[in-house]
């Protein structure tokens, strides 16, 4: 499975890439929207993990964007992780075309749950929110 972490901060980048090495995940990392936008268009991967508060476009936007796309990067699953507790960031995320939300800090066992959810969405091709 390759995976992309579009997210500005170095030390959640980090994080996430260790607990994604323990179960034998490489994860290829973006500083911000524009930079992972070009490296989905450029390469494929089958998981975008996405950060909603970046500097330059923020995450719903870049989820826009990558909507937009091509296939197949159009169709690459979306799983945001954020910190943003806001009532309402279910349906904004969703009306962006993202798959999943994770609260930040990402704890283990909520990453490998989301990245499953994803996963057997997409081979039915019916990516939803929970």
């Amino acid at each position: 499975m390759r995976v992309i972490f579009v997210e500005d901060d170095a030390l959640n980048r980090r994080v996430v890439r260790d607990m994604l090495r323990v179960i034998d995940i490489d994860m290829a990392e973006a500083e911000d929207g524009e930079t992972g936008l070009k490296m989905i268009a450029d390469a494929a991967f089958d998981l975008v993990l996405m950060d909603l508060r970046m500097p330059g476009i923020d995450g719903l936007t870049a989820i826009c964007r990558l909507r937009a796309m091509a296939a197949p990067a159009c169709n690459t699953p979306v799983i945001v992780v954020t910190a943003d507790m806001a009532a309402d960031l279910k349906v904004r995320c969703h009306d962006a075309g993202a798959n999943d939300v994770l609260q930040k800090p990402v704890a283990l066992n909520a990453l490998i749950d989301a990245i499953g959810r994803v996963a057997a969405a997409s081979s039915g091709d019916d990516l939803m929110l929970d």
